[in-house]
């Protein structure tokens, strides 16, 4: 499950290892992200855990980048019996009665205020793409970084603003988090804070961006495979 402006398109490389080494994933588009065409300011985050429920035809190890550590936490927190594991990839873990926004201000730094453009009604923001390689791919390939920043798209912001009051179901589940060293989106001094006395599964460190799965995609499906 992508992140904030992002959609299925970015597991697009990560998905051809996944299936080298056995393994099954799908990647969808989170309403009102990448072909999905749901209109901004009617996406909420139960809106994304309905619409990860929906895609599931069977028992599902859900594996959330960034942002979308929320949504795989609401899917869970929705529907624990059909979600089998959590992995956050660099991800928000997130704090019962918190929202992702907050979660956010709570980190030592802000290096993606400087990128965000809120749009003038306020239902979505846009990050600048002159600094989206910077904040998101500064390992990637450049040609990748411009595939990749010519798909970023709008981000509502309903969904980042939400609490998940509740997130007990969720955290019952096996549980394993992937943090980026390099991350220039969210800072690993926080990625650090939010694992602090891990439980209910691994922590494993990859020295990248915030985005692996495009400028080591091999290494993360290695690593996805452990966990599985």
């Amino acid at each position: 499950v992508h992140g904030s402006c992002h959609g299925a398109w970015c597991w697009d490389h990560l998905i051809p290892e996944l299936a080298a080494l056995g393994i099954t994933a799908r990647a969808i588009d989170l309403p009102s992200h990448g072909a999905d065409r749901t209109p901004p300011e009617e996406v909420t985050l139960d809106l994304y855990a309905d619409a990860i429920l929906d895609a599931l035809d069977g028992p599902t190890v859900l594996l959330g980048h960034s942002a979308g550590g929320y949504a795989i936490t609401a899917a869970a927190q929705k529907a624990p019996d059909r979600i089998t594991g959590l992995i956050y990839l660099c991800a928000y873990v997130p704090m019962p009665g918190k929202t992702m926004i907050e979660m956010r201000k709570m980190a030592p730094t802000q290096p993606l205020l400087e990128a965000v453009r809120v749009a003038p009604d306020r239902v979505t923001y846009s990050f600048d793409p002159s600094l989206v390689p910077g904040k998101f791919y500064q390992d990637v390939p450049p040609e990748i970084v411009d595939w990749a920043v010519a798909h970023v798209c709008p981000q509502p912001i309903l969904p980042q603003d939400t609490v998940l009051p509740d997130t007990a179901r969720a955290e019952a589940l096996p549980r394993h988090y992937i943090r980026c060293l390099q991350d220039g989106a969210i800072p690993p001094d926080f990625q650090r804070t939010m694992t602090k006395d891990w439980q209910g599964g691994q922590v494993h460190d990859m020295d990248c961006s915030h985005s692996p799965f495009l400028s080591m995609p091999a290494d993360l499906a290695k690593i996805i495979k452990q966990l599985l």
